[in-house]
């Protein structure tokens, strides 16, 4: 609700924010649950639906089931973003979060191969791609209702929350996971332990779609609405669709590049990172089991949890180019670094290894839904940057476990991680030369907002 406007600047209650902040969250919440109990019964699910396949095509095949609803991600953008120009972001995240509890509580309930054969695995790449076009409306309308809402001064500290809510669903599902295989017999979480996760993704997005439910539109978008000199305002999706590659191009590009480098660091620590310290590297020799390696990574996500909104807030103060460059720096100079103590064994090493590898993420998490909204004006915001950031994270982002899985499998190089982290970094570095400063300005095509 708009409290008031003073001159060219708009008003609106912190309760207001702070309800429309959480309930943006919390669709994040639901998305990375699923994504932390897959990435941590990843080996669980090879022999549950891909029980006919040698291990490391097994592993391959459960990455790439994984990475397909990532590809599929685009057209989900396509879909909902310029729908939430249209129709309202408020309207498409409720759709979305129900669509990706669904997606997942389905994949909770699918037979075994041993059960249907064939069909197994098939239902479960359909449960994959009901849950990437989901989220492929769900990321770009989070990301802009949240910046809608939020404060001119205060964009990068509200923003952060919503990365808050991604660690946080990551650290529950994860815990979840890791508690079930702690205290199940191997055949007990085989047989029925890892649907139970899956499973409470139902009423979790119950909870998220009743909080967005109870929300206003966006001031940004309900001004929009209003201004009866809609000049610029795309009327329809394929008007949009044109306006966004040709227009806006420049800023597809670099939010394209911006959230290779981020997504790149995002999964190879939360989807590949589990994989690689159980499966690939042998216990011998990194002296770290199973159960302590899983813990280790939810240490660092809840320690990421503690710092990124200060990490948020910093960037009003400094800006958001100083931070991400900092991040680019880190990719380019740590990541070596940090790959070597995984690798070098113990729980003290592989701890401050994953550390590095979280902090310098936290640089891209805190800043980039703060900044990526400022890229586009409000009449394409949703659309052109749910189709920019999918894009992206199909092809880079959500592919990283399955590339890193063959590279390292084919080469026999274990630092391909980190080789990885350096080429990100150094295209994001790149992005940040090109991008112009946003901290404390309005957003493209909408007054000065105070709260």
């Amino acid at each position: 609700m708009v409290e008031g406007k003073a001159g060219d600047v708009q008003v609106v209650e912190p309760a207001v924010i702070n309800r429309a902040v959480g309930a943006a969250a919390i669709g994040n919440i639901t998305e990375w649950y699923d994504f932390g109990v897959y990435g941590y019964l990843a080996t669980t699910i090879q022999k549950v639906f891909f029980t006919d396949l040698p291990a490391s095509a097994g592993q391959i095949a459960t990455f790439g089931v994984f990475a397909v609803s990532f590809l599929i991600r685009p057209f989900g953008g396509l879909i909902f973003g310029p729908l939430g120009d249209r129709i309202g972001r408020k309207k498409v995240l409720s759709l979305t979060v129900i669509l990706m509890a669904l997606g997942t509580f389905a994949l909770g309930v699918i037979p075994s191969y041993g059960a249907i054969g064939l069909a197994a695995p098939l239902l479960v790449l359909l449960a994959r791609l009901v849950q990437g076009i989901s989220t492929g409306g769900e990321y770009g309308n989070a990301m802009t209702f949240i910046a809608e809402y939020a404060p001119d001064r205060r964009r990068g500290f509200f923003g952060s929350w919503l990365e808050f809510g991604t660690l946080t669903g990551y650290a529950f599902g994860a815990t979840i996971a890791t508690v079930l295989s702690a205290v199940l017999s191997d055949q007990a979480l085989l047989t029925w332990g890892w649907r139970i996760p899956f499973l409470l993704a139902l009423p979790l997005g119950a909870v998220g779609l009743y909080l967005r439910r109870r929300l206003e539109e966006s001031p940004a978008f309900a001004q929009l609405q209003e201004n009866e000199k809609q000049n610029e305002r795309v009327q329809s999706l394929g008007g949009e669709l044109r306006a966004v590659f040709t227009k806006y191009w420049p800023a597809m590009l670099l939010c394209a590049g911006l959230v290779l480098t981020w997504n790149v660091a995002n999964y190879m620590l939360t989807s590949y990172m589990p994989t690689y310290l159980t499966e690939t590297l042998p216990e011998q020799h990194t002296g770290v089991g199973k159960t302590a390696s899983e813990i280790l990574q939810i240490v660092v996500l809840v320690l990421l949890m503690v710092v990124i909104t200060f990490v948020g807030r910093l960037s009003d103060k400094v800006g958001r180019r100083p931070v991400i460059l900092a991040g680019c720096l880190g990719l380019v100079v740590l990541s070596l670094p940090a790959v070597l103590l995984v690798r070098a064994g113990g729980n003290t090493s592989t701890f401050f290894g994953l550390l590095v590898m979280g902090l310098v993420l936290v640089l891209f998490s805190a800043i980039l839904p703060s900044t990526l909204p400022a890229l586009f004006p409000t009449n394409v915001r949703a659309g052109g940057l749910s189709i920019a950031f999918n894009l992206s994270v199909s092809l880079f982002g959500g592919t990283t476990a399955t590339v890193m899985s063959a590279l390292v499998s084919g080469t026999g190089d274990l630092n391909w991680p980190a080789y990885y982290l350096m080429i990100a970094g150094v295209i994001g570095g790149i992005c940040v030369f090109f991008m112009r400063e946003t901290a404390r300005k309005p957003l493209p095509g909408s007054v000065a907002r105070q709260g």
